[in-house]
């Protein structure tokens, strides 16, 4: 009986850990109707100006009514977003909110980051946040998000996703160098067809 009881309890387990490693990183509202699917590159400058905009225009005044799901696509030009793509995914294991702060965070200092700097970076914000460096380092290995990312990655090419950022306004495209009127004009008008106020 305490045999079976312990299987249960480690299946539970697993099946947990592997739930919370595939949820979506979303901002806004989860379950809103409208949904903004971000493909994007930590590497890639005009994420980071992306990032910006929604950090300071498009959260500020659709997070209440829009879901704004981050997809990882990192471009094979860029040496060391893959990598921080992984990290990304760590950083959900540990919270929603440390993930993103993670993207807001890398993006916003990316000019200064390199291949061989990435280490340190990724390093340096895991100490800041409590996290054990050695068990974060390990991370970037862990095969299972290695597979998280590449999923992300593989959808997008499915899609045709070929840029970044590329957001998809329940699946309108604005890619690449969008401003924020083409993308807020996009929100808008998904939200009037989804009846969203």
């Amino acid at each position: 009986m305490m045999t079976v009881s312990r299987r249960v309890l480690a299946g539970l387990f697993v099946f947990s850990a592997v739930a919370m490693a595939q949820t979506r990183l979303v901002e806004g509202k989860a379950d809103s109707p409208v949904r903004v699917i971000i493909y994007e590159d930590l590497q890639c400058p005009d994420c980071a100006d992306f990032r910006a905009m929604l950090d300071q225009k498009l959260l500020p005044k659709y997070g209440a009514r829009v879901a704004f799901e981050h997809r990882d696509f990192p471009l094979p030009k860029h040496k060391w977003a893959r990598q921080a793509a992984i990290a990304g995914r760590f950083f959900q294991q540990q919270g929603p909110a440390l993930a993103i702060q993670w993207r807001q965070e890398t993006m916003r200092e990316q000019a200064k980051i390199t291949a061989e700097s990435f280490p340190a970076h990724f390093a340096g914000f895991a100490k800041r946040n409590g996290i054990d460096t050695a068990k974060a380092e390990a991370a970037l290995n862990d095969p299972a998000l290695v597979a998280l990312v590449q999923r992300d990655y593989d959808d997008g090419v499915a899609r045709g996703i070929a840029h970044t950022p590329t957001a998809l306004v329940n699946g309108a495209p604005f890619i690449e160098t969008f401003t924020y009127e083409e993308i807020s004009a996009g929100i808008e008008a998904a939200m009037k067809e989804s009846r969203v106020q």
